[in-house]
């Protein structure tokens, strides 16, 4: 394993609204750099799609409500100061169908491709990533929590906690 797989950075926060959530995602999507991979996973109504929408907002989408979950489309694309690839895994019933859609084309290209319930297709994702998990506090809120893996996500998820003060 090369050095910059090895590299990791954990941080946390509790969100106790829709919009701090929304902001949350707005200041990943500040930092987010082409070749990005950001991986989602939670329970149903974590907030996965809600804190999308805000990581497009901050990544220059200008409309946020266009952002929708592709649960039966699979993959949308949205376009800011680049493009965003919103890949929703929920419906495929193993990581190879993943694969025969082509994701490759968009792990590996000139956006930032973000995965909801990527904990479903694990097997396939590259090592280098960052990992966010939405889970339940409360009615309002929610605890989300990243772990950066390797030398440029481990760089975001650092970013991240700062500017939060996690």
């Amino acid at each position: 394993m090369s050095q910059s797989q090895d590299t990791i950075f954990c941080g946390e926060i509790v969100s106790d609204s829709v919009e701090q959530t929304f902001a949350l995602g707005e200041r990943l999507g500040r930092l987010v750099q082409p070749g990005d991979v950001l991986c989602l996973a939670g329970p149903l109504g974590a907030a996965k799609t809600l804190l999308t929408k805000g990581i497009a907002r901050g990544a220059g989408v200008v409309d946020p409500r266009q952002v929708t979950s592709p649960t039966f489309t699979l993959i949308n694309e949205y376009q800011g100061r680049l493009p965003i690839y919103h890949v929703d895994v929920y419906r495929l019933r193993s990581a190879r169908e993943l694969l025969d859609l082509g994701i490759d084309e968009y792990l590996y290209g000139h956006g930032v491709c973000i995965i909801e319930w990527a904990d479903r297709v694990a097997a396939v994702l590259p090592p280098e990533r960052l990992d966010m998990t939405l889970t339940h506090v409360a009615p309002h809120q929610r605890r989300i929590a990243w772990m950066g893996r390797g030398e440029r996500h481990a760089a975001l998820a650092a970013a991240l906690a700062a500017r939060d003060g996690a």
